[in-house]
């Protein structure tokens, strides 16, 4: 999916395929279940009822899984017009407070993601408005279920600590709300690596690539070589 971005290491390649299988694997079946929901609604006047809740949350799974995935390989879009004018040592400092910021974005986003998916899953919120406080006692909401999601028979294991004992007449909703948390630290992370490289100078500003600028050269080699 990058073209710039290359692995160091062997764990790090094998996280980077993991991701991109993920990704595509997302994609994927969003794209199978669309389809197949278009034929069987106007070919045959039938439909997967499960199918759009399912689709609405693996497009949710993408955005909140891609984003930190945008980051590792700088496809997220940026201006550095005004930036690429300061001298390097002010652009390191810009920088150093751009990367500062975004870890706060983060981390709070991180701490909302957490405070809204915690009852799904019967966990505990966490205090305080802007940094956590400890944990405080919360409303279990492990029953709640999607809409229309069936329960799968090889989750049932799941009903025993997460609703009681009693069965789900549907998915929980905790399940695939989990992205919501995991997400965010993921995006938490990627951005705690871009600002070790920054500090370390492995990195000269979270945007480094310039797709547009780099299309613009791609058409004037081709248009060269015709």
């Amino acid at each position: 999916m990058s073209a710039h971005y290359v692995p160091k290491t062997a764990f790090g390649r094998a996280i980077h395929t993991l991701e991109e299988t993920a990704i595509a694997l997302i994609l994927g079946l969003m794209t199978m279940l669309t389809f197949a929901n278009v034929v069987l609604r106007y070919v045959f006047n039938s439909s997967i009822f499960w199918g759009f809740e399912v689709t609405l949350s693996l497009f949710a799974w993408l955005v909140l899984f891609g984003m930190s995935y945008a980051v590792k390989v700088t496809a997220h879009l940026g201006v550095d017009a005004v930036v690429n004018m300061l001298p390097s040592k002010t652009r390191r400092i810009m920088s150093l407070v751009a990367v500062t910021l975004c870890l706060a974005y983060a981390f709070l986003l991180l701490k909302g993601a957490w405070d809204y998916w915690a009852p799904f899953g019967g966990f505990q919120q966490t205090g305080g408005r802007w940094f956590p406080e400890g944990f405080i006692k919360t409303r279990d909401q492990g029953w709640y279920v999607t809409e229309t999601i069936p329960m799968p028979d090889w989750l049932r294991f799941i009903e025993g600590t997460f609703n009681a004992g009693e069965s789900y007449d549907k998915l929980p909703r905790f399940i695939p709300y989990f992205m919501l948390p995991f997400g965010c630290a993921l995006l938490l992370f990627r951005y705690v690596q871009a600002a070790v490289e920054l500090v370390q100078g492995k990195r000269t500003a979270l945007i480094v690539s310039h797709e547009a600028e780099e299309a613009v050269q791609d058409v004037r080699h081709l248009n060269a070589e015709d």
